[in-house]
């Protein structure tokens, strides 16, 4: 018997090539450099860092024609260091995206590790998701427009393109029994695009944020000076944004709103923050773009009554020396006014004064 299984097996992987279209695809991205900040624990550094403008990453998708407009799709997508070679998120095999499912004329529906809406629809309307990546995040990735953490065990959907306009909506299953909607994660998002023109609007409620998500929780080794305190004791942490834009020829612009609530994140009060972002970017030529932005965020305790605010400067030339490879330099300053008295650029460790600058020097690579 175990011979003839050997025999039956590789035919059988043949046979269905003949029956269905499909197709597997190998991508990735490298993007390794070296970053400066003037101060992290109230001294500067000289650090090599990966995946900064774009996460180091490499991962597999594919597709398989089912007949009658029905295909199944799926995406495993590592995260790692390119300079260690360790695994990215959490030291999961497929950290930054594990996930299946079903595509028809009607939508997509999936499930397994997958984005929030947020990230879908306000992201690559984000300076963060044009042109800076993780440096240029919203402080501290308040939002998670920087993507920073994923959903487990959800179920998504993604609707079909109606005219430019286009929806989605996600749901994860806490995983305790008995309580269905202890730890759960809920979004959903809508967007339109016509030519020039793109507008995106996004809500996201996660539950128990400091155990559902891989969020940006204080540890014997990071804290996290802006929100890390309010996250910890916040029942959720819900989210709403909206963001647009234009382009007009070679210069682009883009601005973006979001609104934050830690429920009972300070001695059962609630606390709130507000984040407005506008950035442009000029294509010089072909090869050599310059982008930029500001963002500014506000917030208030409830409890306290303390107002911090945080106003960053984030700038970035490009230089393409192909259609894959690029190299960059860039640089964002932080400064935390009002009752915040620490800055925390989104990546570094928290500054011992109010300001902080962080300078990087780049090379990337997609395949």
């Amino acid at each position: 018997m175990k011979c003839a299984a050997l025999v039956v097996i590789p035919f059988s992987l043949c046979m269905p090539a003949a029956m269905a279209q499909s197709s597997v695809t190998l991508y990735g991205i490298i993007d390794n450099g070296v970053t400066y900040s003037t101060n992290q624990d109230g001294a500067h550094s000289w650090q090599a860092v990966s995946g900064e403008v774009a996460g180091s990453r490499w991962g597999f998708t594919g597709t398989e024609d089912l007949g009658g407009g029905m295909r199944a799709v799926f995406t495993l997508e590592n995260g790692f260091d390119g300079f260690s070679g360790q695994a990215g998120p959490g030291g999961r095999e497929f950290g930054r995206q594990a996930f299946m499912g079903l595509s028809t004329r009607y939508g997509t529906l999936t499930m397994g590790r997958q984005y929030d809406l947020i990230v879908d629809y306000i992201q690559p309307l984000s300076s963060n998701g044009r042109w800076g990546g993780w440096y240029f995040s919203h402080p501290e990735d308040i939002d998670n427009t920087g993507s920073g953490f994923r959903v487990n065990n959800s179920l998504k959907y993604a609707s079909t393109n109606y005219g430019g306009f286009t929806f989605g909506g996600l749901y994860s299953f806490g995983g305790v029994p008995g309580r269905f909607s202890t730890n759960s994660v809920w979004s959903v998002g809508a967007g339109y695009a016509n030519g020039p023109l793109q507008l995106a609007v996004a809500y996201l409620d996660v539950s128990n944020p400091a155990l559902s998500v891989d969020g940006y929780v204080n540890t014997a080794t990071f804290t996290n000076v802006i929100y890390g305190n309010y996250l910890a004791q916040a029942s959720s942490q819900r989210v709403a944004a909206i963001a647009g834009s234009y382009a007009f020829a070679n210069l682009k612009v883009l601005t973006n709103l979001s609104h934050t609530v830690f429920v009972s994140g300070d001695a059962g009060q609630d606390v709130v923050f507000n984040n407005v972002e506008a950035g442009a970017s000029y294509q010089f030529s072909p090869a050599f773009i310059v982008s930029g932005s500001y963002d500014f965020l506000g917030g208030k305790d409830h409890a306290s009554a303390k107002q911090p605010r945080y106003h960053q400067f984030n700038l970035i030339a490009d230089y393409f020396l192909s259609k894959r490879t690029d190299t960059y330099m860039m640089a964002v300053y932080q400064r935390a006014t009002g009752d915040a008295t620490q800055a925390q650029i989104t990546g570094f460790d928290a500054s011992g004064s109010a300001g902080q600058l962080g300078i990087r020097a780049g090379l990337r690579h997609t395949f």
